[in-house]
């Protein structure tokens, strides 16, 4: 995986909904961080999917639009609960790159691969107890599958 596509995973801000309001994270956390201190989503196992612009190419936004609809039917048909959530950069305060994503409680991770695998993303995140992962799933990269840990970071 190209290394400054990788930083930008770990770096991009996810707005995640919550009983209590919204929780916004990234994956770039410390790693000797106290769980304990996490909100309670975070300690859930979820995934955080998006069908927009496969493989990193800019698809005009009714196509998009579309494609995530689609992937919300479909997690539904398969039962799951989801909602909606956006990932945007986190290091820029007037961010134009925002892209909507699907919380997906409870997905396991074979499952989310296979998502982003159909909708051509280049990842997939996934968490479970407290532990995200962004994982590959471009069908066209060497390292398809791999997994990239990370850490949660809290932001204000």
């Amino acid at each position: 995986m190209d290394q400054p596509l990788l930083r930008s995973y770990f770096a991009t801000l996810y707005e995640l909904p919550t009983p209590n309001g919204v929780v916004r994270v990234s994956l770039d956390g410390d790693s000797n961080q106290d769980k304990t201190q996490y909100p309670p989503v975070l300690l859930t196992t979820f995934a955080l999917l998006t069908a927009y612009n496969p493989r990193s190419m800019l698809l005009p936004r009714r196509v998009n639009e579309q494609r995530h609809v689609v992937m919300r039917d479909l997690l539904i048909l398969g039962c799951y609960r989801v909602e909606p959530c956006i990932g945007y950069e986190a290091d820029k305060q007037d961010s134009v790159w925002r892209e909507p994503a699907w919380l997906v409680h409870g997905m396991p991770r074979d499952e989310a691969t296979a998502f982003g695998r159909v909708f051509r993303q280049n990842t997939v995140i996934c968490a479970v107890g407290g532990r995200p992962d962004v994982i590959v799933t471009d069908p066209t990269a060497d390292d398809i599958g791999t997994s990239f840990q990370g850490q949660w970071r809290v932001r204000s």
